[in-house]
């Protein structure tokens, strides 16, 4: 594609043949044994290592830490994954299909943005199944928090999922400049901008976010260190910090637009 490089990271060496025919960069995550033509998060200096704790990010990592990956871009940069797609046009078709509907080209509604963020989804929409479910330990101590769903921020949303206070812990580690604007952000938004996917309309807009989210992580590393169990929002819980990071920087520091993605696993 021209004018657009897309990686889309994937944790099976089956997905290779269907990743290139759709004219993506195939980029291999996890402990499968990728053949000849992925791009790894294991070469140059990584933390392939911790992919079962970080996700989608033992690979930006890599592009941070090996930036001759990037040398040669000079257009759009951006990530999906073998289950989610972003939509070629800002309204998705019903009758999705993976190779007509899928990304291509940049369209023409991009031209005054310098990145693309994930439709929000709603923390207030969440269904009280799930409040009772995840959200046991915060009713007990703000029994009427849920009284008015405008309370389930995204701090009461990270609360409920990946851990009381861990949320505020780790805002603590972030650098000076960012700490209290993204406290007031979690403590009063309603919506951010999910599953870690976003295009950057120049290599310097998405190192510039590195520069500034991995640090912090490794900070993390020290309070959460790896034994936080076995749930997904927990053992993940370096990806969840960087997904609601990445809404709060992006929407503040790069001009982004928001659009649809499909769900669809090519598995």
């Amino acid at each position: 594609m021209e004018n657009l490089a897309i990686y889309c990271l994937s944790l099976s060496n089956s997905h290779y043949k269907k990743i290139i025919d759709m004219d993506y960069i195939p980029v291999g995550l996890g402990r499968d044994k990728f053949s000849d033509g992925w791009l790894l998060d294991k070469i140059g200096e990584n933390i392939s290592n911790k992919n079962e704790f970080y996700g989608e990010y033992t690979f930006h990592y890599c592009l941070w830490k090996n930036q001759a990956i990037l040398e040669n871009h000079d257009k759009w940069i951006g990530f999906c994954t073998y289950r989610r797609f972003w939509s070629q046009n800002n309204k998705k078709n019903v009758h999705f299909n993976l190779n007509k509907d899928i990304l291509k080209k940049i369209p023409q509604e991009w031209d005054k943005y310098d990145a693309v963020l994930v439709e929000p989804i709603f923390t207030n929409k969440t269904k009280l199944s799930k409040i009772l479910k995840h959200g046991k330990q915060i009713l007990i101590k703000k029994p009427f928090l849920f009284f008015n769903k405008k309370n389930i921020t995204v701090k009461v949303h990270f609360d409920m999922y990946h851990g009381y206070g861990n949320l505020d812990k780790a805002i603590d580690l972030l650098q000076i400049e960012y700490r209290e604007k993204f406290r007031k952000y979690v403590n009063n938004e309603i919506m951010f901008n999910p599953y870690n996917m976003f295009i950057c309309k120049s290599k310097k807009t998405l190192l510039n976010y590195y520069t500034i989210v991995f640090p912090w992580l490794k900070k993390c590393e020290n309070i959460f260190e790896f034994k936080m169990g076995d749930s997904y929002g927990k053992k993940r819980i370096y990806g969840f910090l960087a997904e609601r990071f990445l809404s709060y920087w992006f929407n503040n520091y790069a001009n982004p637009i928001n659009w649809p993605v499909y769900f669809k696993d090519i598995s």
